[in-house]
């Protein structure tokens, strides 16, 4: 599945995937990777400053996470260009929700708020369910 928002003329677009071999269902842990390519298609470069996610797992508990750049970086990203990245997210439940936003710096010094779309954390198990 492939989940896209455009804020502002920058394009994030996100590709989860469940980890089978990382998760253990039995343990109530579920692992899943994401893919975010972030293209500016601005007439001026942006820097991503910050990121924000809210994550909803299948029994409605909410986890917010804050920091710093992505993945560790501050990338820049020039006009037409993309960046790409990968990240994982531990879950409890076999399913989840996962939204948020970035914060990106224009060349004029200029704040912005950029939309992370809304993305489902799907696994092959049913809440309640042992394997």
């Amino acid at each position: 599945m492939h989940y896209r928002a455009i804020t502002n003329d920058i394009e994030v677009s996100v590709r989860p995937s469940f980890l089978e071999s990382h998760s253990m269902p039995e343990d109530e842990h579920f692992v899943w990777a994401y893919e975010i390519e972030i293209a500016n298609h601005r007439r001026d470069r942006i820097e991503i400053v910050s990121r924000h996610w809210t994550i909803t797992n299948a029994s409605g508990i909410v986890e917010t996470v804050s920091g710093d750049g992505v993945a560790g970086k501050h990338p820049v990203i020039a006009p037409e260009e993309r960046y790409s990245y990968q990240s994982a997210a531990p879950l409890d439940t076999p399913s989840g929700i996962m939204v948020g936003h970035y914060i990106v710096k224009t060349d004029d010094n200029r704040l912005l708020k950029i939309d992370i779309p809304a993305f489902s954390l799907d696994s092959p198990y049913e809440a309640g369910s042992r394997h």
